[in-house]
């Protein structure tokens, strides 16, 4: 006997996900605006490597905002006939996108940045330089909190990813502003354009790292460890369940997906599996509500083709063995 149960997202928090996850990226989007004009100006008042370098990742930061936008927008949509388990992997893919622009705005810096420290270079009105990165880092800040909030309530890999670009925009101004003191004021010719390159390395390391997290969800990695283990001891407290086996789990976008097999007696009635199972179910779903459930149910005893690791691997006796 086996019977699948599935369980949904209630309409109501998916919606107010979406909509956290769309006010984050239109609160990016704003912020990008704001201050690519604002570093232009001072880039042409300065001449500053860093602050240009500055300038192209704040207008890389706001296409990376634009694509955050399309993808938590398509991510948003409900499942259809053609994409049965949600639009959640647009994320990632915008991550990607963003990603990418990140990996070229890098190389572009640090080229311009290498040809500066050769052919020498002038700072000029290092003051404006130095007001603009500290107008910069305060409106950073804002945005990073807002950021903060939505990612503890949406866990969105694209919000993650655009909160990544504007920590890096904090270290960024910094370096400006180091930069612009070192070159200009305290005369020490050639800190400007290895300031820029220091942004451009940085760069490059801060797209590795959101990378593989991106990737992570578009090759459906599984829950770490911890994650997955937490699960495994709420659905543990069910003494009706034995022979937890065949768990799969993955995250697309703010949602989780899950399916195991389960052992129940298999003289059992349907109508008594059904109840049992609804009942594990509301009370996995509290625990993770964003979350896509599928329980399929094996007679006990039933043993399945032998050599398939992941079927055969019990989690209750796994969990208790490392208990």
């Amino acid at each position: 006997m086996s019977k699948p149960a599935s369980s949904h997202v209630p309409r109501d928090d998916a919606f107010e996900l979406a909509r956290l996850t769309r006010s984050a990226a239109l609160a990016s989007i704003a912020t990008a605006l704001f201050l690519v004009g604002l570093k232009l100006w001072a880039t042409w008042q300065t001449g500053s490597s860093a602050m240009l370098g500055s300038l192209a990742d704040t207008a890389l930061d706001l296409v990376a905002s634009i694509a955050t936008l399309i993808g938590v927008w398509v991510a948003a949509h409900p499942a259809d006939e053609n994409h049965r388990f949600g639009h959640g992997k647009a994320e990632a893919l915008a991550a990607m996108v963003q990603i990418i622009l990140i990996v070229l705005s890098a190389a572009a810096i640090g080229w311009r940045s290498f040809g500066h420290l050769i052919e020498g270079s002038e700072v000029r009105a290092a003051e404006e330089g130095i007001i603009v990165s500290g107008i910069a880092i305060a409106a950073t800040l804002g945005l990073l909190a807002w950021q903060r909030h939505v990612i503890r309530r949406t866990r969105s890999i694209a919000i993650q990813t655009d909160h990544l670009h504007y920590q890096s925009d904090l270290l960024l101004n910094m370096a400006v502003i180091a930069a612009l003191v070192l070159d200009s004021m305290l005369g020490l010719t050639g800190a400007d354009p290895l300031f820029g390159m220091a942004i451009a390395a940085w760069l490059m390391w801060g797209a590795w790292r959101a990378a593989g997290e991106a990737v992570d969800h578009l090759m459906d990695r599984e829950w770490p460890e911890e994650k997955r283990n937490r699960f495994v001891e709420l659905a543990a407290r069910h003494p009706e369940l034995s022979n937890l086996h065949d768990l799969r789990t993955r995250t697309s976008g703010t949602r989780d997906f899950v399916q195991f097999h389960v052992d129940l007696p298999g003289m059992m009635t349907v109508d008594a599996a059904h109840e049992i199972i609804e009942r594990v179910e509301a009370d996995l779903m509290q625990h993770f509500p964003n979350m896509e459930l599928l329980i399929h149910i094996d007679p006990a005893g039933h043993i399945d083709e032998p050599g398939n690791a992941l079927v055969e691997a019990d989690e209750f006796r796994k969990l208790a063995d490392d208990g």
